[in-house]
C-alpha cells in the first residue's frame, strides 16, 4: 500500500487551513486548536514547511505563519516533498545509480514511468484544490502525453 505519513497529512491540513484564511498570520497554537492537532505536532510540521519554503513565519505579537506563495502555486507534490522527500516509487526512480540491481532488474524504466505519472498527477493538484471543501474532480486520463507503455504491454 502506498501511504503518506501522518505528518504529511497533517501538513496538508494545516496548510489548507492557512489557505482558507490567508488574511492574517496564524500563530502555531491557534492553528493547532483550529485543526484539532497537538501543538507540538503542528510546530514540528510548520518548522519543516518553513525549511521547505512553503510557509513563512512572522515574529512578534502580530506574528504567525503564512503561505510563502499563493495556494494555487503550491502543489500536493510540494507538500509531500517537504515532509517526506522526493516523490518516487523506487530508489532508481529519483536517483540514478543508487541501486545495485539496475543493470539486471529489467523494470527500472517502467518504475520511472510510474513515478513520473504519480508525480505529474500530484503536481496537478494544488493547495487551493486541497483547501476547497468541494470534492476534487480528477481527470479521467492523466495529463501525461510522454509516458507510453511498450507495445507488448499496451
Amino acid at each position: 500500500m502506498l501511504k503518506l505519513s501522518r505528518l504529511t497529512d497533517y501538513a496538508a491540513v494545516v496548510m489548507a487551513w492557512i489557505a482558507r484564511h490567508p488574511d492574517r498570520p496564524h500563530p502555531a497554537a491557534d492553528l493547532a486548536e483550529a485543526v484539532s492537532l497537538p501543538a507540538p505536532t503542528v510546530r514540528k510540521t510548520l518548522k519543516m514547511l518553513v525549511r521547505a519554503g512553503l510557509v513563512t513565519s512572522v515574529r512578534g505579537a502580530q506574528g504567525g505563519y503564512r503561505l510563502a506563495r499563493p495556494a494555487s502555486r503550491i502543489t500536493a507534490a510540494d507538500i509531500i516533498a517537504a515532509m517526506e522527500g522526493p516523490v518516487a516509487m523506487t530508489e532508481c526512480s529519483h536517483d540514478e545509480g543508487d541501486c545495485e540491481l539496475l543493470d539486471t532488474c529489467g523494470v527500472a524504466d517502467n518504475w520511472q514511468r510510474v513515478s513520473l505519472a504519480i508525480r505529474t498527477l500530484l503536481e496537478s493538484v494544488t493547495l487551493a484544490h486541497l483547501a476547497d471543501t468541494a470534492p476534487l474532480k480528477l481527470p479521467v486520463r492523466l495529463p501525461i502525453q510522454s509516458i507510453s507503455l511498450p507495445a507488448a504491454m499496451a
